[in-house]
């Protein structure tokens, strides 16, 4: 994988939270699933939320989505509050402005992969010659062009997580939201996976937000935020501990001279 570039100019905000919260009823009371999150999203920036099982990445993502709606604070997208739209606009929202790729890959095992890429572009209306030919354009971008008439289960995981990117770039969305997409793979397929989400994307124009289990995203992610117990929060970097530990080093008092005798 490449590490990310130099500092690009900064971009306008796509996606803003502010103390949203979600939390679910429980026989020992509510749980905190996002506690008070504020975090906004540049166009283009790729994000990676690092946590493990249970901290509340998933629902995070899904509030980025309007899949789920806070019980508390706002989650606006390209200044929009997303509470404010109609279960139509959200819809429209959903099908145009966002692209998801899930652990499970969750393709239609009755389709192609071509048919499964083009299937978002028919949802929207586009005609079925123009579908597939942006579809085969999209597996073609990720390296899948020999596979388009293969259905999933005659494609290895990578290759159907291949699809999944494709399906998810042909409708040239703003917000790519990938939840575990290395989850069900080895490491050297996961790898080739993290490259296509971190250079795919942005290519194209789409901010990405990633939730993972995986630290190698830390090499190429724009920011790399942790999710604990609701809450989230950026862990130094690894060149800011080390400065600290430099600096803690040279705090340490030395020996005590001692003075001679007379």
């Amino acid at each position: 994988m490449h590490a990310p570039t130099g500092a690009r100019m900064a971009e306008p905000t796509l996606l803003e939270l502010t103390r949203a919260r979600k939390y679910y009823s429980s026989p020992g009371g509510a749980i905190h699933a996002v506690d008070g999150v504020s975090v906004s999203v540049a166009e283009r920036e790729l994000v990676a939320i690092l946590g493990p099982s249970g901290s509340g990445k998933t629902t995070l993502l899904l509030l980025a989505a309007g899949l789920l709606a806070p019980e508390e604070g706002s989650v606006r997208f390209q200044g929009s509050d997303l509470a404010t739209l109609s279960k139509r606009e959200m819809l429209a929202h959903r099908r145009t402005k966002l692209g998801f790729v899930f652990q499970g890959f969750n393709l239609v095992a009755g389709l192609t992969a071509a048919e499964n890429v083009a299937m978002g572009l028919l949802l929207r209306g586009v005609d079925h010659p123009t579908a597939r030919r942006r579809a085969l354009e999209a597996l073609d971008g990720v390296g899948l062009s020999g596979r388009a008439g293969h259905i999933p289960s005659r494609l290895s995981g990578g290759e159907q997580q291949r699809t999944a990117i494709a399906r998810a770039l042909v409708g040239e969305p703003k917000l790519i939201l990938a939840d575990e997409p290395t989850g069900n793979l080895d490491s050297e397929t996961g790898d080739d996976v993290l490259e296509l989400l971190t250079v795919l994307p942005r290519s194209r124009g789409a901010a990405t937000i990633l939730v993972t289990h995986d630290t190698r995203i830390a090499q190429t992610a724009d920011r790399v935020l942790e999710m604990r117990d609701g809450r989230l929060t950026e862990p130094a970097r690894e060149e800011d501990r080390e400065l600290e530990s430099e600096r803690g080093q040279a705090r340490e008092p030395g020996p005590t001279p001692q003075a001679s005798g007379r």
